[in-house]
């Protein structure tokens, strides 16, 4: 482990040289563990403060979608959905954005298909509660139409800045949208599926959504395959 000295070091060198937010935040966040750890050396329990931290920095963020008026679904919408699980969960699932149900409910992956993610969830051994769920998007786009890209562009900093905070160890992408939009990518989810990818200091598979599975149960089977690949790296997270 770093000595306490080169911590202090490395937090003012990151401040001298001016680092764009998002990957100061990131630092920060790092040395944050670091202080936990040297901490904990000393005998001193920090686990409550920290998971705190976390948990406030999620609030504040869930304030900040509560109050948002970007783009026009904010006008559409009965509830946002910000996201919902453990906060300090190693597993993480995106989603692309809200249905009629979540909106409703304000919760994410509460109808049809989220009853079917369950079922996926349950069959890796673990809970709805072992693990967190978030969206795209975080408002319910009329009629359930594909999100737009300026609605995408307007709203992924909140899922990023949830990431950020949250520091999962492996993230699941439901469907071509969250998996094209994390990546950065054009390709079809039918040839990103089931291939671990390095993202922001995580492991992230994608998957089919479950609202596909639902007309096209055939590829459960593929799903399966992958979820198997999430449960052997999460017990070695």
């Amino acid at each position: 482990m770093r000595k306490w000295k080169e911590v202090q070091e490395m937090l003012w060198g990151k401040w001298v040289m001016s680092m764009d937010k998002q990957s100061l935040q990131e630092e920060l966040l790092d040395v944050v563990k670091l202080t936990k750890q040297y901490l904990c050396e000393q005998g001193i329990k920090v686990e409550n403060s920290v998971q705190a931290e976390c948990a406030g920095g999620l609030l504040d963020l869930k304030e900040k979608v509560n109050n948002c008026q970007k783009c026009p679904l904010a006008k559409t919408r009965t509830n946002p959905v910000f996201g919902a699980g453990d906060e300090h969960a190693k597993l993480m699932f995106v989603g692309e954005a809200p249905g009629k149900d979540e909106d409703l409910q304000g919760e994410p992956f509460v109808g049809k298909a989220g009853k079917l993610l369950t079922k996926i969830i349950n069959s890796i051994g673990l809970k709805r509660t072992d693990v967190y769920i978030a969206n795209i998007l975080k408002c319910r786009p009329p009629g359930n139409r594909n999100p737009e890209p300026s609605e995408i562009a307007m709203c992924q900093g909140y899922l990023l800045e949830q990431i950020s905070i949250m520091k999962p160890k492996i993230i699941c992408t439901l469907g071509k949208f969250a998996t094209q939009t994390l990546l950065n990518s054009q390709q079809p989810i039918s040839q990103l599926r089931g291939r671990f990818f390095e993202y922001r200091n995580t492991k992230l598979i994608p998957t089919f959504h479950p609202a596909y599975l639902l007309y096209s149960p055939g590829e459960k089977r593929l799903v399966w395959q992958d979820m198997k690949k999430i449960k052997t790296e999460y017990e070695k997270a």
